[in-house]
């Protein structure tokens, strides 16, 4: 009953308030950010959510634009200061609330992440996609970007195989001390986790 009602009706109801709450800092940083990066503010990417399903996520930009597709410029020269506050501060995660309102992601739950990782996944952390993607999650509160993939994904299945209330209200508590805290935001050595790749197709479970 918690995961297909009460967690979907509380995800609706909390993510219009907070988008009529946070409305006027919102404007405000999709014009700063306009004026700031010269570009249009949201970032969309096609991310997989329950069951795989492919789903246009929003995000505050934090990059420059690319001159062109074909261009090749390193991360940490693309991330501005201006991005780097609204990272630490997970500001730029602030346009998922529309996502929440409709229906693709929850409050809580594992990150979504690049569709491309679809086939490097073993048949365990396909698990992660047994619920909606959130906003923030049980590997988001144990370490963010400071821990490996494997740790991060063996962190998404706990979440998915023990769900509840429970686990939900401390995810969301301790998601508050680690924004306040500002940390884990980085993976150590660069601006953003290295992409993900199955090391051993056969013998991975």
């Amino acid at each position: 009953m918690y995961r297909k009602i009460l967690k979907p009706t509380a995800d609706f109801i909390i993510a219009l308030t907070l988008v009529i709450v946070l409305l006027p800092v919102m404007g405000a940083l999709m014009l700063i950010i306009a004026i700031n990066m010269q570009t249009f503010p949201i970032f969309s990417q096609n991310r997989p959510g329950i069951n795989g399903e492919i789903f246009c996520m929003y995000k505050f930009k934090t990059m420059k634009d690319l001159a062109s597709p074909t261009e090749i410029i390193d991360d940490k020269l693309r991330l501005t200061s201006l991005g780097l506050f609204l990272r630490k501060y997970s500001l730029d995660e602030l346009p998922e609330l529309v996502n929440i309102l409709k229906g693709e992601m929850s409050l809580v739950g594992p990150r979504p992440l690049l569709p491309e990782y679809l086939k490097e996944y073993t048949s365990r952390q396909k698990k992660r996609h047994n619920v909606k993607p959130g906003l923030t999650g049980w590997a988001q509160v144990n370490g963010r970007n400071e821990i490996d993939w494997a740790k991060k994904f063996e962190y998404d299945v706990f979440y998915v195989e023990n769900i509840s209330l429970t686990l939900d209200f401390k995810i969301l508590i301790k998601t508050i001390s680690v924004l306040l805290n500002s940390d884990q935001i980085n993976h150590p050595g660069s601006s953003t986790m290295p992409k993900f790749k199955r090391v051993d197709k056969k013998t991975s479970l």
